[in-house]
């Protein structure tokens, strides 16, 4: 055989060793598809799929990488916006029991002096001067504490007692007579017509006025009525602010500017015209503390007055009283009467001082009734005020 036969022949011997590999690798290959597609057994000894690559309790996973199952993200849901609380305020009813004995705390000095002064054998001109100096110690004021003492002795010559059971009943009759519970003390708190009642309350500085108006709103929320709240004092930063809590404690709207220092009888103006437009029982507009001198600002809570008639008359101004404040408290009231037209007195702090005769005399300086009186720092601490309940609690 020529050389050039076999150079042919070795040729043809590594083409089918070539072809022959190739093949038996597809070959091969496909069997193995086949064995895993029919879920074959894996070789002995060869590792088994990891627990990372089975979707767990039969979950169907995404296959991004061999032997790596993702699951699918579970939708998150956003938690419920929490159920904002609101308040049921004590009834006007259970207030007044509870605050008695409070007001007959406080007053235990004035009552226990008068009847220990009363009730002495022998009444002479010095203990009648005692019995007047310990009214006057409690703001009656002078024409009522003179007025009182002169009733009580013409009674007791008349009578001619010095029995403290007799005393204490003639003293109640003289106090109660003093304090007037012929007058009208309801509140303004009804629709008039077609459109809610509107209540402006009014004060100087550190009265206690924006907290008295949340809580008046709690009074009477307390008696079903609808209420909306205006918040007026726009010059005290976080007055609107306090305003909204206290009405947001009980469910109550609070109508008020987005900025400080806007004009108070815009903002005034605007609470009247929402509550009407919700059909609101009562609206209670908070105005700025002010003091009595101080001619510009009270100009301004004029117009403030001024502004909300001409939408809708004003029904009820109450002024709020320092009851601490006792005589000096009777200039201011006359100023404020002077320039709104007061209706009816709110008297705070009367907790805590034996000065219960501030009561008849701001009645009697600007002749009307003392309708509301807190005592206490709590939310349900202002109470309607009824004369025979206080002067009981004064002899208590």
């Amino acid at each position: 055989m020529s050389d050039s036969l076999w150079v042919y022949v070795g040729i043809a011997v590594a083409v089918l060793v070539v072809v022959g590999g190739v093949v038996l690798g597809l070959l091969r290959g496909r069997g193995g598809a086949d064995e895993r597609e029919l879920g074959a057994p894996q070789v002995p000894g060869a590792p088994g799929p990891s627990d990372a690559d089975l979707a767990p309790d039969g979950a169907i996973g995404t296959i991004e990488h061999p032997g790596e199952v993702v699951e699918d993200e579970p939708e998150v849901l956003p938690a419920p916006a929490p159920t904002p609380t609101v308040e049921t305020p004590e009834a006007p009813a259970g207030r007044l029991r509870r605050l008695r004995a409070r007001l007959a705390r406080s007053n235990t000095a004035l009552g226990k002096g008068l009847l220990a002064l009363l009730s002495r054998g022998s009444l002479d001109d010095a203990a009648w001067e005692e019995v007047e100096d310990t009214l006057l110690g409690a703001d009656l004021g002078v024409q009522a504490s003179t007025e009182l003492v002169e009733r009580l002795r013409t009674r007791v010559a008349v009578e001619g007692t010095t029995d403290e059971a007799a005393v204490r009943t003639m003293l109640r009759e003289e106090l109660l007579a003093l304090v007037d519970p012929s007058m009208d003390r309801s509140l303004a708190d009804e629709r008039v017509g077609d459109r809610p009642a509107c209540i402006l309350v009014v004060g100087v500085n550190g009265t206690g006025k924006t907290t008295t108006v949340g809580k008046l709103a709690r009074v009477l929320v307390a008696e079903d009525k609808d209420v909306v709240l205006g918040a007026a004092d726009t010059f005290r930063a976080a007055a609107a602010d306090q305003l909204e809590t206290w009405g947001g404690r009980v469910g109550v709207p609070t109508v008020r500017s987005d900025r400080d220092g806007a004009d108070p009888a815009s903002v005034a103006f605007d609470a009247v015209k929402a509550a009407a437009e919700l059909e609101a029982d009562v609206v209670l507009v908070d105005t700025a503390g002010r003091l009595q001198n101080k001619a510009g600002l009270m100009d301004e809570l004029g117009k403030v007055k001024r502004v909300i008639e001409k939408q809708s008359p004003v029904d009820e101004v109450l002024l709020v009283l320092d009851a601490t404040t006792g005589q000096n408290g009777m200039r201011q009231a006359e100023v404020f009467s002077e320039v709104v037209g007061i209706t009816g007195i709110v008297l705070t702090k009367l907790d805590g001082t034996a000065k219960g005769g501030i009561v008849v005399a701001v009645q009697r300086a600007l002749g009307v009734p003392v309708k509301l009186v807190g005592l206490g720092e709590g939310p349900d601490d202002l109470a309607p005020f009824d004369p025979e309940a206080f002067v009981d609690a004064v002899l208590d």
